[in-house]
């Protein structure tokens, strides 16, 4: 096991800990995060905005048997960490028991390395304000027919946390992750269509300003004359923006609570066939490239890879410790936090759509005549949670012959989730981090029937 890298947050957490035993919980825990993070918006060659903001602060939940309340806070010092330890303490004792409370049990957490570039650091408003004024330059000059840019933006952000309890457990790490985007506009045949070009990147020294451009002006330009699809049944082929929100819909609804709570159409089918064996999604939460990872969770229990569907069939549903005590099984590691001021609850980290053997053209030749989507909206307020039935507005190109063909827009495309994971014949080798649904790697894939409502 590789040593933990040390943060002033750790300190932080331990006193709190000890006060909030002090105060009189039976066990206790300390969540202390630093977020960093800056913003710059750039608009016809000149900066719109820039923004930088940093908070500091800790969660603290206390234990009273299986009685549990939670403070949080910005002031760590002594009395600051003393006054929230005696309002968790407090809150806990005055809280309804529930027999399924409890701090989750220490293991060995491994040291998980380049999760944080220095060029976050190193770079400063200047050159990530060229960076951005670049993906825009970039893409107006792609094609005569990009008539301007929407938005483009950089973004990055670093984060500390340290995290400590009574039953043992003391770690800590820091990450950081940036992006960058931009909504290219085109116009020809009477109408305006848009671009998303976007990249993600540990640090702004790994990020492709030109590539990011060019995207957005070429999935503009590509809509240009965009009509309606005829409505058929016919095979789908989904690009990988695409891809990534089903992912991050179908992890959603393999988080244990929903399942609990029979809001999710795959709540009592562990072990059943639920998708063909050309599918299949893992929740990874060491992968070093992935924005979501981190050596713990939200609450110190050790991130793994997890297979979620494999073979065809569903193997596990994702848990943090209180979903896990309900079930009688042990957290996968599964708990997340939106900061100190949260607490932990389940959620996928990095979702893993496994790769397949083909290219995007020989997946188009192999779906012959369909739709190639690129872009779908409305996506979760479109899926009924308990069934999985979903109907979403879409865009992207006819597929004739094998190949891409014109444009199409103003269509839907509806289903069922499993029903569709049955019928993913074929995933792409190329894969990409999308950021829509998550923290997604996934491939294209192709579907040998989707419901396409059109003219």
């Amino acid at each position: 096991m590789g040593e933990l890298p040390s943060v002033e947050l750790s300190p932080a957490a331990a006193r709190a800990v000890e006060a909030t035993l002090g105060a009189g919980a039976s066990a206790a825990e300390a969540y202390a995060s630093r977020d960093t993070g800056r913003e710059v918006r750039v608009h016809g060659g000149e900066v719109e905005s820039l923004t930088a903001a940093t908070q500091t602060g800790i969660g603290i939940r206390a234990w009273d048997g299986h009685r549990v309340g939670y403070a949080y806070g910005t002031d760590l010092s002594d009395a600051g960490v003393a006054a929230l330890a005696a309002r968790a303490a407090e809150m806990a004792a005055a809280a309804d028991e529930d027999e399924f409370a409890a701090p989750p049990a220490p293991a060995e957490i491994e040291a998980l390395s380049g999760l944080d570039s220095p060029s976050v650091a190193e770079w400063n408003a200047g050159q990530v304000a060229e960076l951005a004024l670049a993906v825009e330059r970039t893409a107006l000059a792609a094609d005569p027919r990009v008539a301007g840019v929407e938005t483009a933006v950089y973004a990055d952000s670093t984060e500390q946390v340290a995290i400590a309890s009574s039953t043992g457990i003391a770690a800590s790490y820091e990450a950081s992750n940036c992006f960058a985007y931009l909504q290219a506009l085109a116009e020809g045949d009477g109408g305006r269509e848009t671009g998303l070009g976007f990249g993600l990147a540990r640090g702004p020294e790994d990020l492709d300003p030109e590539a990011i451009g060019a995207e957005g002006a070429e999935r503009a330009v590509a809509m240009i004359g965009a009509g309606k699809p005829a409505s058929r049944s016919c095979p789908v082929v989904l690009d990988p923006t695409v891809a990534a929100s089903f992912a991050g819909l179908i992890g959603g609804a393999l988080g244990a609570r929903a399942v609990q709570r029979g809001r999710s159409p795959f709540a009592g089918r562990l072990g059943d066939e639920v998708a063909s064996t050309s599918f299949a999604l893992h929740d990874d939460g060491r992968d070093p490239a992935g924005a979501a990872s981190a050596p713990f969770d939200g609450e110190g229990v050790p991130r793994r890879r997890t297979a979620l569907i494999e073979g065809g069939a569903l193997r596990t549903y994702l848990y943090d410790t209180y979903t896990a005590n309900r079930e009688g099984t042990s957290s996968t590691g599964s708990a997340a936090r939106s900061g100190y001021r949260s607490l932990p609850s389940v959620s996928a980290s990095n979702l893993i759509v496994a790769a397949g053997d083909l290219s995007t053209e020989e997946l188009l030749a192999q779906a012959g005549d369909g739709v190639f989507v690129t872009d779908v909206a409305g996506l979760h307020s479109g899926v009924n949670p308990v069934t999985g039935v979903f109907s979403v507005g879409a865009s992207g190109r006819t597929i004739r012959d094998g190949t891409l063909a014109e444009p199409v827009r103003e269509f839907t495309i509806a289903g069922e989730l499993v029903a569709m994971l049955r019928a993913v014949v074929a995933a792409g080798s190329e894969t990409r981090w999308v950021p829509f649904g998550g923290s997604v790697q996934t491939p294209p894939l192709l579907v040998s029937e989707l419901s396409v409502s059109g003219t």
